[in-house]
């Protein structure tokens, strides 16, 4: 009997997706035989599956291939829920790697709590090559939380999650297509389930290291992604049924004045060439993407040739 379903969406990345498989398949202290890998290709042509044929052979885990065409985040990790037969759900970016105790902790983290979803610590790293601005970049990467195991008034994404299925509001499908291109359709999801009364959970343990691709370690990337990040709480507001304008008014207040007052002390630190400069950029960013937050300043990062 499949208890855990661990999924791995992929495009384009054949290294990255070794890395992570391969990871995935050295978990001790966990029941091999309750687990299966679930990757889901989502290039417009089959370009994983000899890297999943290949994988297959180097472990007894279960490997299940999926190849999702249409392009698009969303659409990708729906395909792999469709096909995945575990009552739990563990998800792994093709651009991260866990230690061989992540499963393992991150069950029992979800036990202790009793929680419908546990996320885990991310560490971002980068070669020294990436040069001045690297401290900002590996921060950019990463997820910090509680030091401490523990119950969460808010969520965080699905790379590195462990989920119950029995709590997802569609078992098979519930990533909403409308993020498929823009990101956020784990937000979208986890949002709609705290409503529900969703317990979310923290395992401080449960981490993995995340390997950027070159073509992400830019601040041109970075603060356009910092840029998205900042249309996350105006975006959610306007989504509500009815749209909380309140919410989105004060969003687009706060985000003004943040926009402008780290953009003046990015224009200083420009001059002083202080070494901190790229995080104020950052906190600018995210401040401009409250402000502009609807159409047509929405970016796409997903299903499209440029980001593989």
């Amino acid at each position: 009997m499949i208890r855990i379903s661990l999924i791995i969406p992929t495009q384009r990345r054949p290294d990255g997706l070794r890395t992570a498989a391969r990871s995935l398949f050295r978990q001790v202290d966990v029941d091999l035989a309750g687990l299966e890998l679930v990757v889901v290709d989502n290039d417009q042509v089959p370009s994983a599956q000899a890297v999943v044929s290949e994988l297959a052979r180097e472990t007894s885990i279960p490997l299940i291939y999926v190849h999702e065409p249409e392009p698009g985040v969303a659409n990708a990790r729906n395909a792999a829920l469709g096909a995945a037969r575990g009552e739990f759900i563990a998800f792994l970016d093709d651009d991260e790697e866990a230690p061989e105790t992540w499963l393992a902790a991150m069950i029992a983290a979800q036990i202790r709590l009793d929680a419908d979803v546990v996320f885990g610590p991310v560490k971002g790293r980068s070669p020294p090559e990436v040069g001045r601005h690297r401290i900002y970049l590996e921060w950019f990467f990463s997820r910090t939380g509680p030091a401490k195991e523990t119950l969460l008034e808010d969520y965080y994404g699905c790379g590195c999650s462990f989920l119950k299925r029995s709590a997802l509001p569609d078992p098979k499908a519930p990533f909403s297509a409308i993020r498929n291109h823009i990101g956020g359709e784990d937000d979208l999801l986890f949002g709609q389930m705290r409503l529900g009364g969703a317990r979310f959970g923290w395992a401080p343990q449960a981490w993995v290291w995340e390997d950027p691709v070159p073509s992400r370690l830019t601040l041109s990337y970075t603060l356009r992604r910092a840029f998205a990040y900042g249309q996350g709480p105006a975006s959610a507001a306007a989504a509500k049924s009815p749209p909380d304008r309140v919410a989105i008014a004060g969003w687009m207040v706060k985000g003004l004045f943040q926009a402008a007052g780290f953009g003046l002390l990015a224009g200083i630190k420009w001059l002083t060439r202080a070494p901190d400069l790229a995080m104020t950029l950052d906190r600018a960013a995210r401040g401009l993407g409250k402000t502009f937050w609807w159409q047509p300043f929405k970016i796409h990062f997903y299903g499209l040739r440029e980001d593989a």
